[in-house]
């Protein structure tokens, strides 16, 4: 791992921000190098406010969206709701969908099946559409590239209004509305939503015009919240503040279908990291092994037995993926060790017959092992269709732009893509996407880093700090859980390995003397050695508790040592 300690902000701030908020200069320091440099500033991290909000209507288009859909309710049309598979396009739709439905029953949903119709927009959503009297369709999610698709409704006399937080391409579709903050003539304040919080805009926009309160969408908040974790976008400024009073919503009142899979999991308190890896699997899993109207189905229901039913059938397809997803894993990596030649910048496999649900996991995986960008592709019709994950710093949506001439179609972000292409291409582009990375990467890039916030001493380290870095919470990207360096550490002699063959590492360290912390260092046993070995060795972590036969305790997250 590269070790990098973040500047330290000039002391005459950190002095400055320290005295007027009253907190030690540990926590200036932090806020600092989080860009909150005054009071207000800290007041609004600290305390985010539904006021805090932007007004939707600051979104280009968002008038003429929410007057289509005025005029839509006036005539008594059908209103199609159109969202993605995964966990953002899922939880959009119930969203759009379950508040339309508070006022107007004229809706129906639609989820693009994984397999036949793939990503976004479809032909054959369309033409559903069009069987079923529909003339209005919201799609959310996705649309901000379906140029053909929108064209295809117009002609049939379908008004497509497009809810999308992807990067727009060249050409915008003939949409009766844009609702995109990546736009470029967009002026929108606040660029990072996800699907959902561009849908969830839509329906405060909608809201505003009937008189209701921000108040009155709280309820929809888990669902927003749950988009957030699930779709790695920065928890800063507005997503902040969606994610955390619906965290709060998750954890006090969470809709049937969330608390259906909350108790299929024991957990009492969920944190975004809890959404991320508890919630999230489990309603992706449904696209990913069946089709993803099961996750809107659980999502949108009412009867608790109902939900419990789903839930549990859920709770399978998640069982299924996580076999299906290690099988993979595994041939994917004899595929790597086997076949590529020594010096590549980037992983890229393929296997006719790999689940198309999963590859995108698969991918995750690899890029872990491998660190380099890395897509996995499988057969998808007549075509090879793949998912695309690079390492921190490396933008993998430019690169595939750069291999454009070989792809049929792509999307997606600066960390994660999907594509299609012809077989015949296959070969071509994998040499030309090894060139565009090669030719573009820092080759610093392609080792893991630990981005360190501090250095501090173990003695810093006390139960007031803890409960202060809590309300630094909830951590993503753009304001990431704070980690620490320690110098000169050393075990207290009794570290050892725990867990599934002493994987994890257990310990109690101290540093000059000082009362001993307890540390847990997850797949770090293969460092026991070091610890009994060495006198005093350097720490990287992160601040956690521990809670064993009901008391709480401090403890080190090591994330690495040396």
């Amino acid at each position: 791992m590269r070790w990098t300690l973040k500047p330290k902000p000039a002391q005459e701030d950190i002095d400055r921000l320290s005295a007027e908020l009253n907190v030690e200069k540990l926590i200036a320091q932090l806020l600092l190098q989080r860009g909150i440099s005054d009071y207000d500033e800290a007041k609004a991290f600290f305390r985010p406010e539904l006021d805090h909000l932007h007004d939707p209507f600051l979104m280009k288009d968002m008038d003429k969206a929410v007057a289509r859909i005025e005029q839509a309710i006036v005539n008594g049309e059908n209103i199609l709701v159109y969202g993605d598979y995964d966990v953002d396009g899922t939880t959009s739709v119930s969203l759009m969908s379950s508040f339309l439905m508070e006022f107007y029953p004229n809706v129906a949903t639609y989820i693009p099946d994984r397999y036949s119709e793939g990503y976004g927009i479809s032909f054959q959503g369309i033409d559903f559409a069009e069987d079923n009297d529909v003339s209005l369709i919201i799609a959310l999610d996705c649309g901000i590239k379906a140029v053909e698709k929108v064209a295809y409704a117009k002609k049939k006399g379908i008004d497509i209004i497009v809810c999308d937080h992807h990067r727009p391409g060249d050409i915008l579709p003939e949409a009766v509305a844009i609702l995109d903050p990546k736009q470029e003539d967009c002026t929108y304040p606040y660029k990072e939503l996800c699907g959902c919080g561009v849908g969830f805009k839509l329906i405060q926009a909608l809201a505003s015009k009937q008189g209701r309160t921000m108040e009155d969408l709280v309820p929809y908040l888990d669902l927003v919240a749950t988009a957030i974790a699930a779709d790695i976008v920065p928890i800063t400024g507005e997503n902040r503040v969606l994610a955390h009073y619906g965290l709060q919503v998750i954890n006090s009142s969470p809709r049937i279908g969330i608390q259906a899979l909350i108790d299929q999991t024991k957990k009492r308190e969920l944190t975004i990291t809890d959404v991320v890896f508890i919630i999230a699997p489990r309603i992706n899993a449904a696209g990913r092994m069946k089709h993803g109207h099961h996750a809107v189905a659980l999502l949108s229901e009412t009867d608790f037995t109902t939900a419990q039913q789903f839930a549990s059938e859920i709770e399978l397809f998640n069982t299924e993926r996580r076999g299906l997803d290690q099988e993979i894993t595994e041939e994917a990596l004899v595929q790597i060790r086997e076949n590529e030649e020594e010096g590549r910048f980037t992983s890229v496999v393929y296997n006719e017959n790999w689940h198309k649900g999963v590859i995108g996991i698969v991918a995750s995986r690899l890029t872990e092992t491998y660190y380099r960008p890395t897509l996995v592709f499988t057969k998808s019709g007549d075509k090879l269709a793949a998912s695309a994950r690079s390492v921190k710093g490396f933008d993998i949506y430019n690169a595939l732009e750069g291999c454009s001439d070989c792809l049929e179609q792509f999307g997606g972000h600066m960390y994660a893509a999907g594509l299609t292409l012809l077989e015949e291409q296959y070969e071509t582009f994998k040499q030309q996407f090894e060139k565009v990375v090669r030719e573009t990467i820092d080759p610093d890039l392609l080792q893991p880093e630990i981005s360190i916030d501090a250095q501090i001493g173990l003695e810093e380290i006390t139960p007031k700090l803890m409960r202060i870095l809590k309300q630094f919470a909830p951590f993503g990207p753009g304001n990431m859980t704070p980690v620490f360096l320690a110098e000169g550490v050393k075990d207290s002699g009794y570290a050892r390995g725990v867990g599934d063959g002493e994987k994890h590492l257990k310990a109690a360290l101290s540093q000059n003397g000082s009362n001993p912390i307890g540390a847990i260092g997850f797949n770090l046993g293969d460092k026991l050695d070091v610890v009994k070995r060495i006198k005093s060795f350097d720490a990287v972590f992160s601040l956690d508790e521990n809670e064993w036969n009901g008391t709480v305790s401090l403890q080190l997250k090591l994330r690495d040592i040396r």
